[in-house]
C-alpha cells in the first residue's frame, strides 16, 4: 500500500507578489554602487540632455523642479536577485524633458556625477516609462540611492536607472555603458533575466 494517494500534489502553495525568475523579496532598500557616493550641492546641480549634434539642453535644480511632477509607484528589480515592490517617487517624466529635443537618435547614455554610465535604447525613455526623481517616499532622495536626483527605469535591472544623474546623450549607435563593458547584459529586462551578456 502506498503512503501517498494518486493524484496528491500537496498543499496548495499561496501565489504572492509575483516576481521575475531568480529574483527574492526584500522589504530594505539595499544599497549597491560602483563606487563613492557623489556629494553635489543643489546650487551647482544640472541635468542636460545632449543630441548627436551636440545640442544641449539643460536645467538647473529649481528649473528641473518647477517643471510638472508625477508620482510613479513602481517594482525595483536588481541584478544581485533582489526586488522591491510598490516603490513611490516624485519627479519629471521623460517625456516631458524630451518633448522639444529634436533627435534621430536611437540610442541614449545615461551619464552620472562620479562618472558612472549606462546605455539605453531612447524608446525605453519614452511613452511613461522613465522619470528623473528626486524624492523617494515622500522625502528628497538620500545621496545613497542617487540623490538629489536619479534615473528611473523600472522595466529595466536596476543598474540602467543610473543614480547621480548628470546628463543624457542621444547617439545613433549603441555603446555600452558601465557594466555593460564589464559583461552585463545590454538590454536588462528582468523577465527575461538578461543579466549578463549571452542570457
Amino acid at each position: 500500500m502506498g503512503i501517498i494517494s494518486p493524484g496528491f500534489r500537496g498543499r496548495p502553495r499561496s501565489p504572492g507578489p509575483q516576481l521575475p525568475p531568480g529574483q527574492y523579496l526584500t522589504e530594505d532598500f539595499p544599497v549597491l554602487s560602483a563606487g563613492p557616493t557623489p556629494r553635489i550641492p543643489l546650487e551647482t546641480w544640472e541635468f542636460s540632455i545632449t543630441t548627436e549634434a551636440g545640442t544641449a539642453y539643460t536645467w538647473s535644480w529649481p528649473e528641473l523642479t518647477a517643471l510638472p511632477a508625477q508620482t510613479p509607484t513602481v517594482d525595483l528589480h536588481c541584478v544581485t536577485k533582489w526586488s522591491k515592490l510598490g516603490t513611490g517617487w516624485r519627479g519629471v517624466s521623460l517625456d516631458t524633458l524630451l518633448g522639444d529635443v529634436e533627435t534621430a537618435a536611437d540610442f541614449a547614455m545615461a551619464r552620472s556625477y562620479g562618472g558612472y554610465t549606462t546605455n539605453l535604447p531612447l524608446a525605453d525613455l519614452l511613452d511613461g516609462k522613465a522619470w528623473i526623481v528626486y524624492e523617494y517616499d515622500g522625502e528628497p532622495l538620500h545621496p545613497e540611492h542617487g540623490g538629489p536626483a536619479r534615473l528611473l527605469v523600472p522595466h529595466l535591472y536596476l543598474w540602467k536607472s543610473a543614480k547621480w544623474i548628470r546628463g543624457i546623450q542621444l547617439l545613433l549607435d549603441d555603446v555600452p555603458g558601465f557594466w555593460e563593458t564589464a559583461g552585463y547584459h545590454e538590454y536588462g529586462d528582468p523577465w527575461r533575466e538578461q543579466r549578463y551578456q549571452g542570457d
